[in-house]
């Protein structure tokens, strides 16, 4: 049930004739695990506290740095130094008291993957290399959790749904193969712009509210790409491998 303060809180979210009450139950009885606290996860944490989703937790074994302010706005010089998963947690807390957030200052790799994402209704993996990305996707295949993954490099980014468990739809080593050597973006080597992050992180939000509450067309199976150097906008599927080692029958 939704208290009088969240009917309040939440009334422009409510009065979407295809969200409605519902919907908000949805979120509030939600358990998302956010990989990351940087420049994709602080708009994703910000914008998920703020819609009302019941539990985040913040995975992150990284402090807070100075290069780290151009495109994470949860924090601030004050910060530097500081466990990004706990200021996180407690930037979460103060947008919305109604969220309960649980900051976890560990790598997740995988032998502690499963432990730290079970229970959760949806992963938002916005981590920064391939090792930790293939231990994500290989526990939410082994406990059927729906994985939203988004990244960015540069002025690009990516956002997909991945449920490989089921018959016919991809994991995310489907995509990008299951080598945990596998060289990623490397924002310090390549840069990125801040406001993209910003960007794909707001859709990142949107996309695990959508697959929470089934708002509109699902995003699973697909990827959505977007180049903000000359604003295109692109959607391809991806195809379940048969081959695959993580998700095949």
């Amino acid at each position: 049930m939704l208290s009088d303060a969240e009917l309040d809180r939440y009334a422009r979210q409510i009065i979407l004739p295809a969200f409605g009450g519902a919907g908000q139950a949805k979120l509030k009885a939600a358990h998302v695990a956010v990989i990351g606290a940087g420049g994709i996860g602080c708009p994703a944490i910000t914008y998920l506290a703020a819609a009302g989703v019941g539990k985040l937790t913040i995975i992150d074994h990284d402090v807070v740095e100075l290069s780290n302010l151009q495109r994470q706005p949860l924090f601030t010089d004050a910060d530097i130094g500081a466990s990004k998963a706990v200021v996180a947690a407690e930037a979460a807390r103060r947008i919305n008291p109604h969220v309960d957030t649980v900051a976890a200052v560990e790598r997740l790799h995988s032998d502690n993957a499963g432990a730290l994402l079970a229970g959760a209704s949806l992963i938002l993996d916005g981590c920064d290399n391939f090792e930790t990305r293939l231990a994500v996707n290989h526990a939410a295949v082994a406990l059927h959790i729906p994985l939203l993954s988004a990244a960015i490099g540069a002025f690009e980014g990516q956002v997909a749904l991945y449920e490989g468990w089921r018959t016919d739809e991809a994991c995310y080593a489907c995509l990008v193969g299951n080598d945990p050597d596998r060289p990623g973006i490397n924002c310090a080597e390549t840069g990125v712009m801040g406001a993209l992050a910003g960007m794909i992180g707001t859709m990142a939000a949107l996309e695990v509210v959508r697959a929470l509450t089934g708002l509109g067309s699902s995003l699973t199976g697909r990827l959505a790409i977007v180049d903000m150097l000359d604003r295109r906008w692109r959607e391809v599927g991806v195809p379940k491998d048969p081959q695959c080692p993580i998700c095949r029958a």
